[in-house]
């Protein structure tokens, strides 16, 4: 697995931000609290009404925050590494800045994003811009444009094009009947693919 330095991780814990790549744009993480939460949108400037995602190396590191319905996991699999990021509903309320009582979860298959999350726990996934600004392709570029050194990027290619799709699931029992899968946010998977899926296990 990739090695991620300590210094960074030390950022993290300190309340900082870091530049990272993902499978599609350079994202911005911090750890999912207050005070690191503060930091990020300040240097965004993004409105704090507006929540962004959690990234993590798997649906496993969610468990006890979110639930998880009984056919994530085979959706997630039906679809490319890392394009689909979920809106769940938090076990109980969290900041209004990751969600409240829904959490947008994104499973990062990109291995050097995999690996910060592994090493980090949730992080934040949003992308690394100003608001309403286009994302630089690569993390360098990325974080000179939000005033962040070079000393605050985690290094890897990012393959670049759209987002993640965002879904969210609607179903009355997520633990037994099959959900419907409404689109929230088009991006690498299309909505027609989307409508299209059918679980493995009926």
């Amino acid at each position: 697995m990739t090695e991620i330095s300590p210094h960074l991780i030390e950022k993290l814990h300190l309340g900082e931000v870091i530049v990272f790549p993902t499978s599609t744009q350079p994202g911005l993480a911090c750890l999912p609290n207050a005070e690191s939460l503060n930091t990020l949108f300040s240097i965004k400037s993004r409105d704090a009404d507006k929540p962004v995602s959690i990234g993590v190396s798997s649906l496993e590191d969610v468990v006890g925050i979110v639930h998880i319905p009984k056919y994530a996991a085979d959706f997630i699999d039906s679809f490319p590494a890392g394009s689909l990021t979920l809106l769940l509903d938090a076990v109980k309320k969290v900041d209004s800045r990751i969600g409240g009582d829904k959490i947008a979860v994104r499973v990062f298959s990109h291995p050097v994003a995999k690996a910060l999350a592994k090493a980090a726990g949730p992080i934040t996934a949003t992308s690394a811009n100003l608001a309403g600004q286009e994302v630089e392709g690569d993390v360098f570029s990325a974080a000179k444009a939000l005033g962040l050194g070079n000393d605050s990027v985690l290094k890897g290619e990012c393959e670049g094009g759209r987002p993640s799709t965002l879904v969210k699931f609607e179903t009355e029992n997520i633990a037994s009947e099959v959900p419907s899968v409404i689109v929230m946010r088009e991006g690498v998977v299309s909505i027609q693919d989307v409508v299209a899926w059918q679980p493995k296990e009926r």
